[in-house]
């Protein structure tokens, strides 16, 4: 029978009406997975009776093709694991009543559809989160005060942990790696340079979205391509912003506690209502510059061809300062590279979201650099010339 070859085991599957066809298995009736039972399925389904009354184990398996799952009623699962390596697909929401564990695969949602997600229950928990193993859109809780929302983008795992001052009925949130000021799935952009009092910096790299009634405090996390480093010399100079609904502008929303170094760490708000903002990230208030020393160096010229000449960036009196960063603008005044402890490696690739083609060789043409030497309170300019 084909059903064996879906079905792994299932000690008692009770008012169960299903078929199988060439690409998804179909509910009609009513599927009960009970005590250790476990029920795996291997390619997509759709739920279009009663999947909502489990124990036991259902899982997703599948280490060539995607599965999606569908269908008019959300099904309920108390553990589930997922080990589906090009992605499960959610086309609607699914609830975990006890554990879901991420061994291999993202778990994607829509991201235009903030009504489908994974959502954990009062009790649920998770395990297995890595970069390669997530959720990729949104994931919501269920009368929980706090949760770390196991998310990200782009093959990073980037959580968001919120601690509200009581139980929320409902909390929901995404982590996008898009620019703020021209987000994909938005009808509006937030623009990153109209900003509030205490603010004189806004990331362009990335953004939360958190939904929520409660006020709450919330802590980002951020990685070396998140490029903190242009928002403040020291951490302390780091603040969660966030878009006002009200005010249509970026507001502070505090830094109660900050820990971590420029490349890696996480930032703590103060309390606010996250349903207050339509979107979230990390801010800077203080001009790393303005006590720093200016000094004009030579130009550099780059030729990225392989060939052993002047294939990278090498500038001058750079290794005399491990804290440094090196920002790279183009004619236009874009920032097209950012690095921190920068030693030597720019060889002309793109590194920043403001160029279109991220991680590609930048164009013959004029650039500017600035390389900032901290440990000495200083700062470098000059002009580059790249020859493809």
């Amino acid at each position: 029978m084909k059903i064996l070859k879906y079905i792994l085991v299932c000690s008692m599957l009770l008012s169960c009406t299903f078929g199988i066809g060439q690409d998804a298995v179909h509910n009609y009736g009513n599927i009960q997975v009970h005590g250790d039972a476990m029920l795996g399925f291997h390619m997509d389904v759709i739920n279009d009776g009663t999947f909502d009354q489990n124990k036991g184990l259902v899982g997703f398996y599948n280490e060539t093709a995607p599965i999606k799952v569908s269908g008019a009623f959300p099904p309920i699962f108390y553990d589930t694991e997922i080990a589906v390596d090009n992605g499960l697909y959610i086309e609607t929401p699914i609830a975990v009543t006890n554990n879901s564990n991420f061994i291999s695969g993202d778990l994607f949602t829509p991201r235009d559809q903030t009504d489908v997600y994974l959502k954990y229950m009062e009790d649920a928990f998770y395990t297995g989160e890595s970069a390669a193993s997530k959720i990729d859109g949104y994931s919501t809780i269920e009368k929980k005060q706090s949760f770390t929302f196991p998310i990200g983008d782009d093959n990073r795992l980037r959580p968001l942990t919120i601690t509200s001052i009581s139980v929320n009925t409902l909390a929901k949130c995404a982590y996008f790696y898009e620019d703020p000021n021209s987000p994909s799935t938005f009808n509006n952009s937030f623009n990153t340079d109209i900003m509030g009092n205490g603010i004189l910096s806004v990331s362009y790299e990335e953004f939360w979205r958190l939904e929520g009634s409660v006020p709450s405090k919330v802590t980002l996390t951020w990685d070396e391509r998140s490029n903190v480093g242009l928002l403040g010399e020291l951490l302390r100079d780091l603040k969660v912003v966030g878009w006002s609904k009200e005010e249509q502008q970026w507001v502070n929303l505090g830094n109660s506690n900050v820990r971590g170094e420029m490349i890696r760490g996480e930032i703590t708000s103060n309390n606010f209502v996250p349903n207050d903002y339509e979107i979230l990230t990390i801010g800077g208030n203080t001009d790393i510059y303005e006590t720093y020393s200016v000094r004009e160096l030579d130009n550099y010229y780059l030729t990225p061809n392989g060939d052993g000449k002047n294939d990278y960036l090498v500038i001058d009196g750079m290794d005399a300062s491990p804290n440094n960063t090196l920002e790279i603008f183009d004619r236009n005044g874009i920032l097209v590279y950012y690095k921190a402890n920068y030693t030597n490696e720019f060889n002309g690739i793109a590194n920043t979201k403001r160029v279109i083609k991220l991680n590609n060789g930048l164009p013959t043409g004029i650039y500017f650099y600035l390389a900032t030497l901290n440990d000495k309170q200083q700062k470098h300019q000059g002009y580059l010339y790249i020859n493809n």
